[in-house]
């Protein structure tokens, strides 16, 4: 449950969205599963904006205090922003006792669609700045297509509900 044991950083975030969660669902008339979808995609965009505002606040930094150069700015900030959207996705949005059990792996995932998004992300970014618009609007402009792509990527692959269907088996020496 949030707001107990390690996932007390995530509770203010849990209270912030139930409440925009129950006035959303209880307002109509919505089913029990559809409740949880639409909690669900509230508290996606919720983490997602966290992950977006930390990582935008260090690219600011990156690039423009330290001058670094783009790459490394956009490198510098996604690490903390994936940092915040690793415990957010894992520990509160896509909440589930069975990935506990398979920790490397759902990580692992998370790993591999991380250097996807990044590739794709810095050559949007990139992409654009060569056509004259700035890397903070770039940025705006990345989020919206990660906010459907990574959505589904998550809840499907790296974080899905149920158990995948491929047998997870430890390595005995």
């Amino acid at each position: 449950m949030v707001g107990h044991g390690r996932n007390n950083a995530f509770a203010c975030y849990n209270k912030g969205c139930k409440k925009v969660a129950r006035i959303v669902m209880y307002q109509t008339k919505i089913s029990k599963k559809n409740r949880k979808s639409i909690k669900q995609i509230i508290e996606y965009l919720v983490s997602g904006g966290a992950y977006f505002w930390s990582g935008y606040l260090a690219f600011f930094i990156f690039w423009s205090v330290f001058h670094w150069n783009l790459f490394f700015a956009k490198i510098g900030a996604d690490i903390i922003g994936w940092v915040v959207n690793y415990g957010l996705q894992r520990y509160w949005v896509f909440n589930n006792s069975d990935l506990a059990k398979h920790k490397t792996y759902v990580t692992s995932r998370y790993l591999i669609i991380t250097a996807v998004d990044f590739l794709i992300d810095y050559l949007i970014v990139r992409g654009l700045k060569s056509l004259g618009l700035t890397p903070y609007l770039g940025q705006f402009v990345s989020a919206g297509f990660f906010t459907i792509w990574n959505y589904f990527w998550y809840k499907y692959w790296v974080f899905p509900e149920k158990k995948s269907t491929h047998r997870i088996t430890r390595r005995t020496a």
